[in-house]
């Protein structure tokens, strides 16, 4: 059976499940080496959300993994020196891989791992960056001279979408080093049930929302980044008393959006929810929003389009031009415009327009799977 080392920072509920479905699939075999160390289990802090996070769906069963040393003075992965691992090269040796697939380039140990294995094992690549974030003229071009470099010591690159995959070339990735393995989540687990759907409708009773009242839904970090402000904006300036906003999360702009909406009765707060409660939060509202000014792909809208949502994204969330065909199943809009969201979202009319192309959007994202991307990934040791 061929042997797949796979590189990664830390169990994460996007992942853990394709780790867990490879495992149970039989076809290959793997083993996870989490670089964060198991220190990433006791320090819980988000500091998007404000506060204390533990996702409470298991992300370490079903699998073979293992947890590194990580001497980074400041473990994490938000700096390049936080993953540190002095042993990572021989731990992958005493494996003895076909393969290997590297998670993210951006720390230390994992650029590491791809310039020692390179000529030696098979190294494989897994990330979601675009070039939909704009850069100077210098920078644009120190990094395409990067990341040609970087890039060479691959043999394959899983790209998730059509931005990622231009992203890729514009590296100098030949289209025989690039494989599609989309960017999934677990579709069934939001499909709706209807224990959930009760569930969700004496949630919304109890938010003083009408049975056939257009619900429009953010959830996310409450950060600048996200731009939940001007959906705030967007949403009061077009003045529809009978529709009613639903803002999910935390984060350090909550008390500036709560006096932003101060005295408006159609405009509802909820704290960040965990993993458990998200299959119900998307059935409060009939469509769900990602305004980001920046996303690398946005996998709440492939739980939303699960749920069956209609869907408006930003110019600038990397899976908008592969989810969203415009006017089926929701709309894209100029990133940071206003008028321009306020356009898309006037272009919903009613509820059962919503329904309606919510339904399209649970067809579409049937075809993103975690099962594509395991017969993917197996498939590549053909």
């Amino acid at each position: 059976m061929n042997k797949l080392a796979i590189i990664t920072t830390h169990p994460i509920q996007y992942y853990a499940p394709i780790f867990k479905l490879l495992s149970e699939r039989q076809k290959i075999d793997i083993c996870v080496f989490y670089t964060w160390g198991e220190d990433v289990l006791k320090d819980k802090f988000d500091e998007g959300f404000g506060k204390k996070i533990e996702w409470d769906i298991p992300l370490l069963e079903g699998y073979n993994y293992k947890f590194l040393e990580n001497i980074a003075t400041d473990k994490g992965s938000h700096h390049f020196k936080g993953i540190d691992n002095p042993t990572i090269i021989e731990d992958i040796k005493s494996y003895e891989p076909n393969a290997i697939l590297v998670f993210g380039w951006s720390y230390k140990s994992h650029l590491k791992v791809i310039r020692y294995f390179s000529n030696k094992i098979s190294v494989w690549f897994r990330g979601d960056s675009h070039l939909l974030t704009t850069i100077s003229p210098v920078k644009k071009v120190a990094r395409k001279l990067f990341l040609t470099w970087l890039y060479s010591h691959i043999d394959k690159a899983f790209f998730v979408g059509t931005n990622n995959k231009s992203y890729y070339k514009h590296a100098g990735v030949s289209d025989t080093k690039l494989t599609f393995a989309p960017h999934a989540i677990d579709n069934s687990r939001f499909t709706p049930t209807d224990e959930n759907v009760a569930v969700a409708n004496k949630w919304r009773e109890e938010l003083g929302i009408q049975e056939n009242e257009l619900v429009w839904l953010f959830a996310g970090k409450f950060e600048a980044v996200k731009q939940p402000q001007l959906l705030i904006q967007a949403f009061i300036e077009r003045g529809k008393n009978k529709e009613h906003l639903i803002l999910v999360g935390n984060g350090h702009l909550e008390e500036e959006l709560k006096e932003q909406t101060k005295n408006r009765a159609n405009i509802h707060f909820l704290p960040f929810q965990n993993q458990s409660k998200m299959p119900i939060i998307y059935l409060l509202a009939d469509v769900f929003l990602l305004t980001s000014v920046s996303e690398t792909w946005g996998l709440a809208i492939n739980e939303a389009m699960a749920a069956e949502k209609a869907i408006i994204a930003s110019t600038k969330v990397g899976c908008a031009i592969d989810l969203i065909q415009d006017n089926e199943n929701g709309f894209v809009f100029q990133s940071e415009n206003v008028q321009s969201l306020k356009e898309a979202m006037n272009k919903i009319t009613s509820q059962r327009q919503a329904k309606d192309m919510g339904r399209l959007s649970s067809q579409i994202i049937q075809n993103w799977s975690f099962e594509k991307i395991a017969q993917t990934i197996e498939n590549s040791f053909e």
